[in-house]
């Protein structure tokens, strides 16, 4: 069976039935949109995420080549990383604070240093090619979306079409993390016979419902778990503690690293628990070496690539758009200012397209405004890669007509493993998390 042309049936399939039965589906997304203030998709005050109305079909194909993307990406990040910690020299390419150094710098009690991260990439169906967008690591997140998506879409006729003709199915992403967070614990050096867990953020601006949804399945696993701000934790200089004083014997960190840093004196019991190793904490500070976005700069230096193997570098040159520092003796600011269309600026680090700025998106005059803000202050530039489009259809907060909608595909990976895929969407020339961006649930045939 030719999988491409599976896709392409499906989705022309789905077309046609919406078409067909325009209003009822129309009012059935209507209905569904009514439901979202109460979903746990609401969460702080904003919608996390904002539906459209075909989901994406991948095949045995695509999970073969994202399998393959996430292994070898890993195998990069992990060599990165041990070298970071080996050589000072090497260090000195970071753009860390001494705090930062120093934390990542501490040894977590055990070996895998990326635990959990989303392999952000815009892949081509057609052709199964990609160019990497971005990798997170700390605060990797989006897991519920589908599970809530899949239980809402059970009311819209053409998602139900599709499921059950073609018999379409979901990756399990919670248990799963569970079970890949429990092996990595296994290997740690202080570890107890039953550790009591705590999934940890700052609840002021953190996805709660999905942090909830996970504390329920660490303890459907037989394991105690809470959800805790990072504020909030207390430290006896043996135990790290709940505020109401129960004790924490692992950590799953949902707070990105940025977001500690900026609040450092307030998570000083969180930071000594770490420095004295007294709690075990998934992902640990090293994390940030690949989650800052100079990393894409670095992959590309012959000090870097002298330690990767030949495929790693040929994926590297494949996959990875040429990134270099947005500032003098990097690139010159008239060549990003003259061609504009091929370059993307972003912080080094941030999260939610935050700061993110593309050449193509903007006037001349915007973009020389923008260019000129950031030369020299902490961005990098990055070759522009144009998204793959699909089309699809927005009857919940879209005009109800088909468009072509560019497409960003996130791949989880737990404990080095290929778990699962999320899908971003958008009508621009950028994804803007709770701005213009779209999300559907993902299947597989």
């Amino acid at each position: 069976m030719n999988m491409k042309n599976t896709r392409k049936e499906i989705n022309e399939d789905c077309e046609r039935y919406i078409t067909a039965h325009y209003d009822e589906v129309k009012a059935a997304c209507l209905a569904i949109r009514e439901k979202l203030p109460g979903s746990p998709l609401y969460c702080n005050g904003h919608l996390l995420a904002r539906p459209l109305t075909m989901q994406k079909i991948y095949t045995e194909e695509d999970e073969k080549i994202f399998a393959d993307v996430v292994s070898t990406m890993h195998s990069i990040c992990r060599k990165v990383i041990h070298r970071y910690l080996a050589d000072a020299g090497y260090r000195s390419l970071f753009p860390f604070s001494r705090e930062l150094e120093e934390l990542i710098l501490t040894d977590p009690g055990y070996d895998q240093p990326l635990p959990i991260a989303r392999f952000d990439i815009f892949y081509n169906e057609d052709t199964g090619s990609y160019k990497f967008c971005e990798i997170n690591t700390d605060g990797t997140s989006a897991m519920n979306e589908d599970v809530v998506w899949n239980r809402l879409m059970e009311d819209n006729p053409a998602h139900m079409y599709i499921r059950q003709k073609y018999g379409l199915t979901q990756r399990e992403l919670f248990d799963s993390w569970v079970s890949a967070f429990m092996d990595i614990y296994s290997g740690y050096k202080d570890r107890v016979a039953h550790p009591a867990v705590a999934v940890v953020d700052f609840l002021d601006t953190g996805t709660l419902t999905e942090f909830q949804e996970f504390a329920r399945h660490f303890r459907k696993a037989g394991y105690d778990c809470c959800v805790c701000d990072a504020r909030e934790l207390r430290y006896d200089g043996e135990h790290l503690r709940t505020k109401d004083g129960a004790v924490i014997d692992a950590v799953y960190r949902r707070a990105v690293t940025s977001d500690l840093m900026a609040h450092f004196d307030e998570i000083q019991p969180l930071i000594s628990a770490i420095r004295d190793r007294h709690v075990f904490l998934a992902g640990s500070l090293r994390t940030q070496v690949v989650h800052n976005k100079a990393f894409f700069t670095i992959m590309h230096l012959p000090r870097t690539q002298e330690f990767l193997s030949d495929r790693e570098i040929d994926f590297i040159r494949e996959h990875i758009p040429y990134t270099c520092d947005f500032g003098p003796g990097s690139i010159e600011l008239d060549e990003v200012l003259n061609n504009k269309d091929r370059y993307i600026l972003k912080p080094n680090d941030s999260y939610g397209a935050s700061g993110v700025a593309d050449g193509l998106g903007h006037s001349p005059e915007e973009w020389e405004k923008i260019c000129r803000e950031y030369y020299g202050n902490g961005f990098i530039c990055q070759e522009y890669c144009r998204p793959y489009e699909s089309r699809n259809i927005d009857f919940m907060f879209g005009d109800g007509r088909f468009h072509n909608y560019i497409n960003m595909t996130g791949l989880y990976a737990y404990n080095g493993k290929y778990a699962g895929a999320y899908t971003r969407l958008s009508r621009e020339t950028l994804i803007v998390s709770y701005g213009n961006e779209r999300s559907v649930a993902s299947y597989y045939i």
